[in-house]
């Protein structure tokens, strides 16, 4: 039997002409689970992340997974398992973590709004760093960590005004961006942070942007983010760890991002070359560790040729995979199991109510009725972003290891969907 591997995905590939996650094929897995059914390689995630481990050998470094990506309970287990600490941004990711097995000095919580709540909750867990994102934030959680009798630990996020060269909807390190603290205010931030009792400042956080594909905004912002730590201790503050943020890219169609070793070999030389080199570094990888990991399988449930264009209407919809109504995101979509014969080109959309509902545009696809596809890198920010738009059930979740599949989320039914709701009267 040949087997044909897809650009990207390692341990997604067609054997024969059966498209198989690790040692399992797909189209067993929809016919008994039904679809729109998302299933994930715990082999591609743990290789996704050897490639960060391998970059850090001999470094003081925490890789933080960024759990909004995908925050399933059973996908931060595995990173909790390999050593991970994990990025959050509310009270929420938290009890995630820590239901999962992560340890709460481990994690990191970012975000511009953190509630007074939130900030009580995350000190009573005992976090490892708030990542405070403005002056005000600063004084409202030195006020809650005063009330509680603690000390918050903080990280700054700086906004280093470095293009990450990536969709404006998840840039974050510009001028025009919410994230964080301009670069020209840093100082000043990191010095009335420093003056307040409830606080103790341990870091500098930068986080530039999402699906980044360049190294060049990297190696612009580490230096941006250098000179800041050099004028900050000059001032007399120290900072106990540095942390880089995530953001590294995936290939959805062709994109060649730079591997995650290779690029930390290159932002551990700079950092080497100004003498930082031994610091406590921290990193936020999310998409990069799990976007490839996944796929949705879905079934063709009309084929409607039109003039102008040809309909292929599956049952996943944009409430089960967001990104392309919401990013105008390419996935790409390939046949569970291959058909012999030429192709038509589709539209591939779903069934909700709205023009928006569509999961690839133009699309050469040998597709019959009652065919199943599979939606690739699905890994990241679909069940995360997920909804019940239209009163549709969330979808099952799978995860593969090597022959073994694991049910790591049940079908939302109509009955889940409407349990905290109330009639009148």
């Amino acid at each position: 039997m040949t087997t044909a591997h897809l650009p990207g995905h390692p341990h997604i590939d067609y054997r024969g002409d059966a498209l198989t996650i690790e040692e399992v094929p797909l189209s067993g897995l929809a016919r008994e689970h039904g679809s729109p059914l998302f299933v994930y390689s715990k082999a591609s995630m743990l290789s996704a992340l050897a490639a960060y481990q391998r970059g850090f050998v001999g470094r003081q470094a925490r890789i933080c997974y960024a759990m909004k990506a995908n925050s399933s309970l059973a996908i931060l287990q595995v990173f909790a398992q390999a050593g991970c600490g994990f990025d959050i941004v509310s009270a929420g990711e938290l009890e995630r973590v820590l239901a999962a097995g992560g340890q709460a000095e481990t994690i990191i919580f970012s975000g511009v709004g953190k509630t007074r709540a939130e900030m009580r909750q995350a000190l009573h867990a005992g976090i490892g760093c708030f990542n405070v994102e403005s002056e005000a934030e600063l004084d409202v959680l030195n006020e809650v960590a005063l009330s509680l009798g603690l000390r918050a630990p903080v990280s700054i996020r700086v906004n280093p005004n470095v293009d990450p060269k990536t969709h404006p909807y998840i840039s974050t390190g510009l001028k025009g961006n919410k994230f964080g603290i301009a670069h020209e205010r840093t100082l000043l931030t990191y010095q009335r942070a420093a003056a307040l009792k409830g606080l103790k400042v341990v870091g500098i956080d930068c986080h530039i942007g999402s699906q980044i594909t360049e190294e060049t905004p990297y190696l612009d912002a580490m230096d941006r983010v250098l000179d800041l730590v050099q004028a900050i201790e000059a001032a007399g503050i120290a900072l106990h760890h540095i942390d880089f943020g995530g953001g590294l890219g995936i290939d959805y169609n062709g994109e060649t991002p730079p591997a995650a070793d290779g690029l930390w070999a290159k932002l551990l030389a700079k950092l080497d070359a100004r003498g930082y080199g031994q610091r406590q570094l921290m990193i936020e990888p999310g998409r990069s560790l799990v976007g490839n990991a996944g796929v949705c399988i879905t079934e063709v449930l009309y084929l409607k040729p039109g003039e102008q264009k040809n309909f292929c209407i599956v049952d996943a919809a944009m409430n089960d995979l967001p990104r392309p109504a919401m990013y105008q995101a390419f996935h790409q979509i390939v046949p569970v199991n291959k058909r012999s014969g030429s192709t038509e080109v589709w539209e591939v959309v779903g069934p909700v109510c709205e023009s928006g509902d569509w999961l690839g545009h133009e699309r050469a696809l040998n597709v019959q009725t009652g065919d199943q596809l599979a939606v690739l890198s699905a890994g990241a920010y679909c069940m995360s972003m997920a909804s019940n738009y239209n009163s549709r059930g969330r979808a099952a979740e799978l995860l593969v290891d090597g022959a073994k599949v694991h049910v790591i989320r049940q079908r939302e039914s109509l009955a889940d969907q409407i349990h905290n709701e109330r009639l009148v009267g």
